[in-house]
C-alpha cells in the first residue's frame, strides 16, 4: 500500500473509532481512580553508568512519512550579533520521540500531562535480533515476553519494556525504513504482546525502529490499542546493546508542550 493510501486509511479508521476511544479513556480513568495503577516501580540500584538511548538527529533522520522532521533557519547570526541561535520547525514524531495517548485518541492524555512517575521506570529489554535478522517485520510476541520472564524474573509494574531488534545500527541506511521494493519493513510489537504487557501495568513500550507496530502492519493495531489505554510509547531508541536485559532504570525526558501528541525526547538509562 502506498504511503498516502495508508495514511488516509488510518485517518478513516481513527474517525470510526472515536466511540471506542471515549470508552477506553473512561475505563482508564476508572482504573486510575481505583488505585490499580499506583504501584511504585522497583528502580535499579545504580552503579553510576549512564547510557544515552537517544539518536542525535537533523533533517536527514528517517521519518515515517519521509519528510524532514526538523527544519533549521538562522534567527541570529554570530557574525552580526556576537551570539547565534536557530529558529526550529519541529514535527512531533521525529528522532527519538514519544507517542502520547493523544496521538491515537481524540481527547486522550497529551505529552505534557504524562504522570512524572511514569517517566522514571525500570527498564526491561527484550532482544529479538535473531528473529529480525531473518524477518525485517519480526514482532515481539507473548512467547518472547514469557522467555524474558523465565530468564530475568517478573516485569515490574510501571516498567518500560523495550524491543532490541538491532535496527538502530541501520539508521543511516535505506533499510531502516524500507525493504528493497520500497515497502515499509522494520520490527515492532504484536498486539497480543502489548495486551499482555497492559495486564502487567507496564507504563510504556519502546522500539529501536520507526513505529511501535511492525512495518508491514496494515491497521496500526498496537497504536490503536496501547495508546488509547492511557499508556505511551517511545520510537527510534538507540544504545540498547549497551545495557543488560534487566536492572537498569530509564529516565524519559518528555517534552511538555500543551496538547502535544508526542515529541522528541532525551532518553537516558542508568545501571
Amino acid at each position: 500500500m502506498c504511503d498516502a493510501c495508508l495514511i488516509e486509511s488510518v485517518k478513516s479508521s481513527m474517525l470510526s473509532r472515536r466511540a471506542l476511544f471515549t470508552g477506553a479513556a473512561a475505563t482508564t480513568a476508572a482504573v486510575m481512580a481505583s488505585g490499580l495503577t499506583t504501584a511504585k516501580p522497583a528502580l535499579a540500584q545504580a552503579s553510576g553508568k549512564v547510557v544515552d538511548l537517544t539518536h542525535a538527529y537533523d533533517g536527514a533522520f528517517p521519518t515515517f512519512d519521509g519528510n524532514p522532521g526538523i527544519l533549521y533557519e538562522p534567527a541570529v547570526k554570530f557574525a552580526d550579533s556576537g551570539y547565534q541561535l536557530w529558529k526550529l520547525t519541529i514535527f512531533e514524531h521525529t528522532g527519538t520521540h514519544i507517542d502520547a495517548p493523544l496521538h491515537f485518541t481524540e481527547d486522550g492524555t497529551s505529552v505534557a500531562d504524562l504522570p512524572p512517575d511514569r517517566l522514571v521506570c525500570p527498564l526491561c529489554i527484550i532482544d529479538i535480533k535473531a528473529k529480525a535478522a531473518e524477518n525485517p517485520n519480526a514482532m515481539v510476541e507473548p512467547a518472547d515476553i514469557e522467555a524474558y520472564v523465565s530468564a530475568n524474573g517478573a516485569i515490574p509494574a510501571g516498567a518500560c519494556v523495550a524491543m532490541n531488534s538491532g535496527w538502530a545500527a541501520k539508521v543511516g541506511e535505506p533499510a531502516y525504513r524500507n525493504d528493497p521494493e520500497g515497502k515499509f519493513a522494520f520490527p515492532g510489537f504484536s498486539k497480543a504482546a502489548t495486551d499482555m504487557l497492559a495486564g502487567l501495568d507496564v507504563a510504556c513500550i519502546g522500539v529501536d525502529t520507526l513505529s511501535l507496530d511492525p512495518g508491514n502492519s496494515a491497521d496500526f493495531a498496537v497504536h490503536f490499542s496501547w495508546l488509547p489505554g492511557g499508556r505511551f510509547g517511545i520510537e527510534n531508541l538507540a544504545g540498547l546493546d549497551g545495557l543488560p536485559a534487566a536492572g537498569a532504570t530509564v529516565f524519559i525526558g518528555a517534552p511538555k508542550h500543551k496538547t502535544g501528541t508526542g515529541g522528541p525526547a532525551r532518553v537516558m538509562a542508568v545501571v
